[in-house]
């Protein structure tokens, strides 16, 4: 073979290996995204997929375990429907009753779900009010403005 087509050829194999590390250092953005409930009656059907789910923390179910870093909990959704969780791997800092949990991961058996990830978003406490109350001049930068006269 001629010196270009092995340089060429060469190119080829690296480009196709780094496409190939990309996508397997990336599960996440391959994965699909569920509720609850569509995961929970279609959970057979996704045992092989990259999942992304969330759900309601319930705070009393919270099992700890700092020896083997192991975290075992249960999440709910607004319909009722409850899920087991299980993740290898440090428990969240704001992790109390009330907070969304987003987990990564897999079904395994029946409403079980094996997170490889568990992130958690701020409760609805910290969240602004509706638009209608409001008010700009609240929120105005008072350093740039002049000073007040005496």
């Amino acid at each position: 073979m001629r010196k270009n087509t092995l340089v060429m050829l060469g190119g080829f194999i690296i480009a196709g290996a780094i496409v190939f590390l990309l996508m397997v250092a990336t599960p996440g953005s391959s994965g699909i995204e569920l509720t609850m409930k569509e995961l929970l009656a279609t959970q057979d059907q996704h045992k092989d997929d990259f999942v992304t789910v969330e759900g309601l923390l319930i705070e009393d179910s919270i099992k700890w375990n700092p020896d083997k870093i192991e975290l075992k909990f249960d999440v709910k959704d607004n319909d009722g429907n409850i899920m087991h969780v299980i993740h290898k791997g440090p428990k969240p800092d704001n992790f109390s009753e009330g907070v969304i949990t987003i987990l990564q991961g897999a079904p395994t058996k029946k409403d079980t779900f094996v997170a490889e990830t568990v992130k958690t978003r701020c409760p609805s406490k910290y969240e602004g009010k509706d638009m209608k109350n409001y008010d700009p001049e609240t929120h105005k930068d008072k350093l740039n403005q002049p000073p007040k006269e005496k």
